[in-house]
């Protein structure tokens, strides 16, 4: 059996790896996060804070990289932004039920397991914008899942706009450590207007 402070130790690794995987393709890392912290048992009510936490520290780093390196596009960004904003605040305000938030939190971790074992054979060479009602649509979604379970939404977000043609690989991991960064934001702002409070996981692994 694992020591509490053994177990400390085992989750600050994990956390740590996972923080360096999805920053190089411009994620937080949040479902990485998740998975981590829900293999130690860790009650869902700590979870979301301390992943939104983390990404919000791991995809701060990672957009300042992308956006000095010119792999960015605020008129990509900003069509799913403006709508994902406040919707991932109010996310961020629900207290979900455990069952109901483990089954989002497993549906994020199949979506970034597939993300990870695709081949991304043939990625678009070209670009073209999104449509804007769809790309608030989309942002409005992604945002308000964002806040309610915890992830920054770029797992979602980078497939789509790599399939979709609507940004170049580049470009997609900068505009998707912002989405991150700006969700994760607003999430926990929601989480702390609605009263909650920094759990004690963030204070030790952040």
């Amino acid at each position: 059996m694992i020591a509490l402070g053994e177990l400390d130790t085992v989750i600050a690794i994990g956390i740590f790896l996972a923080a360096i995987l999805y920053s190089s393709a411009g994620h937080g890392g949040a479902s990485g996060y998740l998975a981590v912290m829900a293999l130690a048992g860790l009650p869902v009510e700590e979870m979301r804070p301390t992943a939104l936490g983390l990404n919000l520290l791991v995809a701060s780093l990672a957009w300042s990289r992308f956006y000095k390196s010119g792999a960015f596009s605020w008129d990509l960004l900003l069509p799913f932004a403006i709508a994902s904003v406040p919707t991932a605040f109010l996310g961020g305000t629900i207290g979900l039920e455990s069952k109901t938030a483990f089954l989002l939190i497993g549906v994020a971790l199949l979506v970034a397991a597939a993300n990870l074992m695709r081949p991304w054979s043939g990625l678009p060479k070209g670009a073209s914008p999104p449509p804007t009602a769809l790309a608030l649509a989309t942002g409005a979604g992604l945002g308000f899942l964002s806040g309610a379970i915890g992830v920054g939404g770029g797992i979602f977000l980078s497939p789509l706009l790599l399939l979709c043609k609507w940004g170049l690989p580049a470009t997609v991991a900068g505009v998707a450590a912002a989405f991150v960064f700006l969700n994760s934001a607003a999430g926990l702002a929601g989480y702390f207007a609605a009263g909650y409070r920094i759990p004690g996981p963030f204070l030790l692994w952040g």
